[in-house]
């Protein structure tokens, strides 16, 4: 990627943090974003957060490009071009994206009217998500664009699940962590536009052996939607108005075989009567009388005396475009739990949520299952979280725990978590990287510190043991500073095999664990206790299980 000039002409001193930092949630549809400070004692609410659609627009009919926040002033979405520099969750055109980030929120180019999203990135620090499994390439390009192109002062890249662990607890019985400290376990599935992944979470940090993705997001539903639309009304190159009537009538059915008797019509001679409240009728929008369309129970005589009324379909009267929708309704939002209707080979979400469980060692599957977080705006369509939970339960034993819970704005949910993140300056400090240190480490070990990986060093490190199951552990390592009396820097939780832990020589065997010269002690099944701690040079282990 060619180096260009940075757009901002002041730096902060060497390895200060700015005071405000400005969280990004990159998506594939909108860009969530807002400022958060780690100078005032409450976090950022989400009305801090503002939503700007991440595309770039071309209408055919006034013959302007709206880029990013200017699609909001576009009085006729008909015959929209979209160009999108997400595709599938990775950003794969940084030029586009550049073009919408200046318009956004960068001081010189922003065009705000009042959102107050304008600022300088040399003093401005910068929290970016991505989505899982990221390819290399596409990361040392994030990279490049956001210290050579723009100069933030400070830069830290995270997968978006993560920040959804700093967020509010969602269950009644979880207490809610200070700002700075992540939730314990949460299988988090994020029903995003591209795709929807399961991400198991583990002290904020994600296990990514267990990382699902399902093929099927909102613009999956959207395409199929206007494909069934289009066999009545053409709308291939409506894409706004499709998603607004996704978004205004689709749902999941609960049972989908019965819905879907209901709205059959039966051979010529079955005389069965379609069930009438399943049935509507959505008005289009002309963009001159009527700017959103609307949809209203189907009647088709109480619908032709209002034409009549209001002279519709006359010489004198205006027209008015109604698409009846019935089973298209359900059957849409049923490809994310049956994706084979459209041939796709891939479990629908139930199975791809048994199937990161699966990867996952047996002791912890409680803990998550107990413990699912639904955030996207796919998430929004009703009896979506209804759907989720009756399939988990009937694919469970009957004593399992399962609690399943949308949050309560699942759009902002992973900007309020970065946000939350961004007001404890302890933990910002440990994430974040500098302008300074990226130029002196360069970009391998940037990649690795956002990895959660602080390479070999001289400290003295402290190992705490949680045993799961008896193949699994789970260690927490404590990286204390040369300097004495300071406060250890927590380097987040890892999920390895037992069978590879050696600390020392000291060993992992089954459920206990063994030092050279001492006995071998079995961790306390009680919740929350721990073992005697046994020391081996400059190593100490302690057993317990840790599961909520």
């Amino acid at each position: 990627m060619a180096r260009q000039k940075s757009l901002s002409t002041t730096t902060l001193p060497q390895n200060e943090l700015a005071p405000r930092t400005l969280i990004l949630d990159n998506g594939a549809h909108t860009i969530k974003a807002g400022f958060s400070s780690h100078l005032t004692s409450t976090p950022a609410s989400t009305t801090a957060c503002h939503v700007i659609p991440n595309c770039i627009a071309r209408s055919t009919r006034d013959r302007r490009t709206y880029i990013g926040p200017d699609l909001t002033t576009c009085a006729d979405f008909g015959d929209l071009a979209y160009r999108r520099p997400v595709e599938k969750g990775y950003v794969v055109n940084w030029e586009g994206e550049k073009a919408i980030w200046e318009r956004s929120f960068l001081a010189n180019n922003a065009n705000n009217d009042g959102s107050e999203l304008g600022c300088d990135p040399a003093e401005t620090n910068l929290i970016l998500t991505e989505a899982p499994n990221a390819p290399i390439s596409l990361q040392r390009n994030a990279d490049e664009m956001v210290f050579e192109e723009f100069g933030f002062g400070a830069y830290y890249r995270t997968i978006a699940p993560a920040l959804n662990a700093y967020a509010l607890s969602l269950f009644p019985s979880t207490p809610t962590s200070p700002s700075g400290v992540p939730l314990e376990c949460m299988l988090l599935i994020d029903a995003g536009h591209s795709h929807t992944t399961i991400t198991p979470l583990y002290h904020g940090r994600a296990l990514h052996p267990a990382i699902r993705r399902l093929e099927i997001g909102g613009k999956t539903l959207t395409n199929r939607l206007k494909e069934l639309i289009s066999r009545t009304f053409d709308v291939h190159r409506e894409d706004h108005l499709v998603e607004e009537i996704k978004e205004d009538v689709c749902y999941v059915s609960p049972s989908f075989t019965q819905d879907l008797e209901r709205t059959w019509k039966g051979g010529r001679y079955d005389g069965r009567e379609v069930d009438s409240s399943v049935v509507v009728d959505y008005v289009l929008p002309d963009y001159e009388h009527i700017k959103r369309g609307f949809y209203r129970p189907h009647d088709t005589d109480a619908m032709n005396l209002r034409n009549r009324a209001l002279g519709i379909g006359t010489e004198t009267g205006r027209r008015e475009h109604v698409v009846t929708l019935g089973n298209e309704r359900f059957t849409v939002p049923e490809l994310l739990f049956t994706p084979s209707d459209i041939g796709m080979r891939q479990a629908g979400l139930c199975g791809t949520v048994l199937q990161s469980l699966d990867a996952l060692p047996e002791g912890l599957r409680q803990a998550y299952l107990a413990n699912i977080v639904v955030v996207g705006g796919t998430s929004l369509l009703p009896g979506f979280i209804e759907r989720l939970e009756s399939e988990l339960r009937a694919a469970v034993d009957e004593d399992t725990v399962i609690r399943v819970a949308r949050a309560e704005d699942p759009v902002k949910n992973v900007w309020v978590g970065g946000a939350r993140l961004a007001s404890d300056e302890v933990v910002l400090r440990s994430v974040m990287v500098t302008r300074q240190e990226w130029a002196e480490n360069g970009e391998v070990w940037v990649r690795r510190r956002f990895a959660g990986k602080k390479g070999r060093g001289t400290h003295r490190v402290e190992a705490y043991l949680t045993l799961v199951g008896s193949s699994m552990c789970i260690i927490a390592l404590h990286k204390a500073s040369k300097a004495i009396n300071t406060t250890p820097a927590r380097i987040p939780p890892r999920l390895i095999p037992a069978t590879e832990l050696a600390f020392s020589r000291c060993q992992v065997q089954g459920s206990s664990y063994l030092a050279p010269g001492g006995p071998t002690h079995t961790p306390s099944p009680s919740r929350g206790t721990a073992a005697s701690p046994v020391h081996c040079g400059s190593v100490s282990l302690f057993g317990g299980i840790a599961l909520p």
